[in-house]
């Protein structure tokens, strides 16, 4: 017929099937869902666009509408079946699943639209569920539709990054499962790649932004450092130093060598012009409390140039490479500022010997103050001081000559230098007429300058805290004693057994050392106790001991045996006590430096052993060695049991004045010896009470004073 040519002229497969269908001709093949429905409906499009009516039969003047008509509906056909085959292809495109059903709705298949959606193979999104509720209200089923029926689909993806609405499934729709705490409904987020960039550039920027803030954090941390050395060049000297060389006493020598840096500062070609050349690092060595940051200071202020100062922890920090850094910076601010004084404190924090083991970072910092001491040029007028107490710990490749190659020492003052050292420090203080410096002076071998300082101020306060005016000579002993040996135990309780035995022991000590040539002149005796010690006897020597004699040394070990043999003369045997420990060691030490280091011993003979070498010793030596310490000691306890035996009525009136008086002078002890009462307060606060008896309530309160 006319109809069947147009169709085959329209070539689509649904069509054919179509028609074949309209035809009443079975189809062997499976028809897809818009060819069977095309087929099923066929007759009623037909009859709708007027396409049933026979070509033979109509005029030719109207053939025209019924081809325009015949066209349309192959064309739209067409396009259907293109929009279905590419939906089919892509199963998990919403687009696609989209203008199928769209294009299902306008043409009136919402059937079509309807099945497909409830079918559940297909992706969904929001647009496919607002095209299934449109093709129910075409086909008047909304009834049908039901909110819990809308499940998430796992396969569809939204374009715009939303949540992925899946369509319900036929056994969904029926009712079968429509999420239960048993089967609950899954959701998936799906987004779209676009919106997946977006979100990783949010968390890159934010990362971004936590990093910049910590770096700034620690940027700032570092830049919080004294003079402003952090991660900044602008390194600003020290001004106005108020210490001059006349606020230094008792290092003459240490100041004699300074002076010549402090005139090479002021003129430098007076130095120059024969082609000498100056250290360009002097090294400060010394014990503690000496004045090596004080002679420093003295330089900087007689000197009168910009002066540079940084402490060698003050490089190091918890960066690596922040020490060479500061180094770096240190010294480019003094090359600006030349002629200048760089002084570093405590050099041994960054100096010392390096090793494989340490950290790195304590390497560079060292390494880079080696390159810039000998890296600048000769007479650029940069004087590199430094303080260490320990020279020895320091690296061989900082001390040698053209870094620190100059060495002053700094020592402990002798007794003109303490002597010294007390004057400076007593301007500011109101001192009693009576007041010997001197006599504090020979008291205090061995103390430094911080100590003497120390002690000063100790005597201040104890005659501020007593109300008085003027700082006295007891106050000035009772620091040295402070200093020396702790302060006093004032609450300790001694039974009157134990501290009348102590008064015989430093009565024993004090006679021995009165009798024996070649002992020091005794200073006092107490029995006072202090620290570990419950009493003691003080000597005050002449002057510095830089050397002892054999007689010296062989006194010095009678005084020892002094104590332990008057506790056995006096008590018995049997009643000797520990407390002589102490003096049995000195007594053993001293016995064995003579023989094995000083070349004392005929036996022995001129040989020197240290401590370490003595288990080295043949067997044979070493009770040699043995020999000779055991004869000197026990010759030692034969000459103070003798003395003391002597003068055992000397023994008891020291003893008795030490358990009433507790402390007593040179001049107090000879009084006593004389029969004479010595101008001392008693400690008994009642006349004829004893010491002994007061002692079971506990010690005195007070330090004796003279009146």
């Amino acid at each position: 017929s006319a109809f069947a040519a147009m169709l085959a002229r329209c070539r689509p497969r649904g069509v054919w099937r179509a028609a074949a269908a309209a035809a009443n001709i079975p189809a062997a093949a499976r028809l897809s869902p818009i060819s069977a429905a095309m087929a099923r409906n066929l007759p009623t499009l037909a009859a709708t666009r007027r396409i049933m009516i026979p070509l033979t039969h109509a005029p030719a003047a109207n053939s025209a509408g019924p081809q325009r008509g015949i066209l349309q509906l192959s064309m739209g056909l067409r396009r259907l079946r293109q929009l279905e085959d590419d939906a089919n292809r892509h199963p998990n495109d919403p687009s696609a699943q989209l203008a199928f059903m769209q294009a299902c709705n306008s043409q009136k298949h919402s059937h079509i639209a309807i099945q497909r959606y409830e079918s559940g193979n297909f992706a969904s999104d929001e647009g496919v569920i607002r095209e299934y509720i449109r093709a129910l209200a075409n086909t008047n089923q909304l009834s049908r539709l039901s909110l819990s029926n809308l499940g998430m689909s796992t396969g569809g993806s939204s374009g715009g990054g939303s949540a992925s609405v899946a369509g319900f499934t036929s056994a969904n729709y029926a009712g079968a499962s429509r999420g239960s705490p048993d089967q609950p409904l899954h959701v998936q987020w799906h987004e779209s790649p676009r919106a997946q960039v977006w979100k990783l550039l949010r968390a890159l920027g934010f990362a971004g932004l936590i990093a910049y803030m910590a770096y700034n954090f620690l940027d700032d941390k570092a830049r919080a450092l004294p003079k402003g050395l952090g991660f900044s060049t602008d390194v600003q000297p020290v001004v106005g130093s108020p210490k001059r060389f006349g606020d230094v006493v008792g290092v003459d020598e240490a100041i004699s060598e300074l002076q010549d840096i402090v005139k090479y500062l002021r003129s430098p070609k007076q130095f120059t012009r024969l082609g000498g050349k100056l250290p360009k690092g002097v090294l400060l060595t010394g014990p503690p409390g000496t004045g090596k940051t004080l002679l420093a200071r003295a330089v900087a202020g007689e000197a009168g140039v910009p002066f540079f100062y940084m402490s060698g922890s003050e490089f190091e920090e918890v960066f690596v490479g922040v020490g060479a850094k500061r180094v770096r910076e240190l010294f480019a601010a003094a090359k600006k500022r030349a002629p200048c004084i760089v002084f570093i404190d405590e050099i041994d924090a960054i100096g010392s010997h390096r090793n494989p083991k340490e950290q790195q970072a304590m390497k560079m910092t060292l390494n880079q103050l080696l390159v810039e001491m000998d890296g600048f040029q000769q007479n650029t007028g940069v004087i590199v001081l430094a303080a260490t107490n320990f020279p020895e710990a320091l690296d061989r490749a900082l001390v040698r000559p053209g870094r620190f190659d100059t060495n002053v020492v700094v020592p402990l003052p002798d007794v003109r230098g303490r002597s010294q050292i007390l004057a400076l420090y007593a301007k500011p203080i109101p001192l009693e007429a009576g007041v010997d410096l001197e006599t504090i002076a020979r008291a205090t071998p061995g103390f430094s300058g911080a100590d003497l300082a120390n002690l000063m101020n100790v005597a201040a306060l104890r005659a501020s805290h007593l109300e008085k005016k003027k700082v006295t000579m007891a106050d000035l002993e009772y620091a040295c004693d402070k200093i020396r040996m702790g302060a006093e135990r004032k609450s300790a309780v001694i039974s009157p057994e134990n501290l009348k035995l102590t008064a015989y022991h430093e009565g024993g000590h004090a006679l021995v050392a009165l009798h024996t040539p070649g002992a020091q002149p005794i200073h006092k005796a107490t029995i006072v106790p202090r620290g570990n010690t419950l009493g003691m006897v003080a000597y005050l020597p002449e002057k510095d001991q830089l050397n002892l004699t054999r007689e010296q040394m062989l006194a010095h070990i009678d005084i020892c045996m002094g104590g332990r043999i008057a506790e056995e003369l006096i008590f018995g045997k049997e009643s000797v006590t520990t407390g002589a420990s102490s003096d049995l060691q000195q007594a053993t030490s001293m016995a064995r430096n003579m023989i094995t280091k000083y070349g004392m011993s005929e036996t022995i003979g001129p040989v020197y052993h240290s401590d370490s070498q003595l288990d080295k010793l043949s067997t044979h030596s070493r009770e040699a060695v043995e020999k000779e310490v055991r004869e000197l000691c026990q010759k030692a306890e034969t000459n103070a049991r003798k003395i003391l035996s002597e003068h055992s009525k000397d023994l008891h009136l020291l003893a008795q004045g030490l358990l009433q008086y507790e402390t007593l002078s040179w001049t107090d002890i000879k009084e006593v010896l004389a029969g004479r009462e010595p101008k001392l307060t008693r400690v008994d606060p009642k006349p004829g009470q004893g010491v002994a008896e007061k002692a079971q309530g506990g010690l005195r309160s007070t330090h004796l004073e003279r009146q």
